[in-house]
């Protein structure tokens, strides 16, 4: 007769282990030490096998034959039903080795070689906030298309339409190393574009000026009502022409007053190559100013106190939303001389 849950939790043990039989060869194998076992006996192929399900009452007797069921249907179709197991197996731990994540890990290790620490941080940011919760834990080889594109419409509905395109682009490259190195074999993100499934967005060119109109900013900049090592800041953007990265990043030790020059590392160059900045009288001036307001601090423009490391980004760029027009003096690093009559703010006539 069939076992019931009340037979086997009062079942006891005894000297010698014995077997309880549900049918069908599924049994509880109860053991001297109290244990509670489920086995099934079959033959395969003229070999008697023994196959376990697990253990009482962490296999409940329903679950243990649901197991046994599905045991025998693969039985009756002619496969051995402990070897199918073990495939089964295998193949989990091969798309947990072969999950996105890890595939992404690889390639991002890959790939950070010649990049800079910001471009770095910021992908590696990218990814742990807005890919891998989602793609992460999936078999590499099963991530169809539409997975995708759930990705980057939740990424566009945050109002993050640029991050989204990042993402589809790190995404694509993810696939490309998985397909070089053999874990995988195409690649979704290669099958749609971010046109096809995120809105159009109006692309607003930030602010320029003309020369003709570099006095008036420069005049601006005098009774900018910030602080003033933000506004120093503005100054030597100006007289400098280098990125705001670079800008907030610097540090004293990259500077010869001497020799009127500074000297950017390759590691915070977009290109990775070192950059000089020939440094004219005025951007000079603007250092000696600003070396008594942060000369004691490592960075040129220190976070605020409390804070470790350097001024944020949205600091700079919130004090000056003007884009300089790149010229030949952008191209050489310098600006030439200016009269201080120019930067004067205007008198009222």
């Amino acid at each position: 007769m069939p076992l019931t849950d009340v037979e086997i939790r009062r079942a006891k043990a005894k000297e010698k282990a014995y077997r309880m039989s549900d049918g069908g060869s599924l049994y509880l194998w109860v053991t001297p030490a109290g244990g509670k076992l489920w086995r099934w006996a079959y033959t395969h192929e003229g070999k008697e096998k023994l196959m376990a399900f697990g253990k009482y009452p962490d296999v409940p007797l329903a679950l243990a034959r649901e197991r046994h069921a599905e045991a025998r249907r693969l039985l009756a179709i002619g496969l051995d039903p402990m070897v199918q197991r073990k495939a089964a197996k295998n193949a989990e731990k091969i798309a947990a080795e072969n999950s996105f994540e890890t595939i992404a890990k690889l390639w991002f290790d890959h790939w950070r070689a010649e990049k800079s620490a910001q471009h770095v941080d910021a992908t590696r940011r990218r990814m742990d906030a807005n890919i891998l919760p989602l793609l992460g834990a999936r078999p590499i080889t099963e991530i169809e298309a539409p997975e995708l594109v759930t990705m980057v419409k939740m990424i566009e509905g945050r109002g993050a339409a640029d991050l989204a395109k990042r993402a589809m682009q790190n995404v694509g490259q993810i696939f490309r190393y998985a397909i070089a190195h053999g874990y995988a074999k195409r690649n979704p993100a290669s099958e749609i574009r971010p046109a096809d499934v995120l809105r159009p967005t109006h692309k607003t060119n930030l602010a320029r000026i003309d020369a003709k109109e570099l006095p008036a900013l420069l005049r601006s900049m005098e009774v900018y009502q910030g602080t003033h090592v933000t506004r120093l800041a503005m100054k030597l953007m100006a007289l400098t022409f280098v990125r705001t990265s670079e800008l907030i990043g610097a540090k004293w030790a990259e500077f010869d007053m001497e020799a009127a020059r500074w000297d950017i590392p390759a590691a915070r160059m977009k290109m990775r190559d070192p950059h000089i900045v020939p440094l004219a009288s005025q951007a000079i001036e603007v250092l000696e100013m600003l070396r008594l307001l942060t000369g004691s601090s490592e960075w040129l423009f220190p976070g605020d106190p409390g804070q470790s490391g350097r001024i944020q980004g949205r600091t700079q760029r919130g004090g000056a939303r003007v884009r300089l027009r790149q010229t030949h003096h952008q191209r050489t690093g310098a600006i030439e001389p200016f009269d201080r009559d120019q930067i004067r703010p205007a008198r009222d006539d």
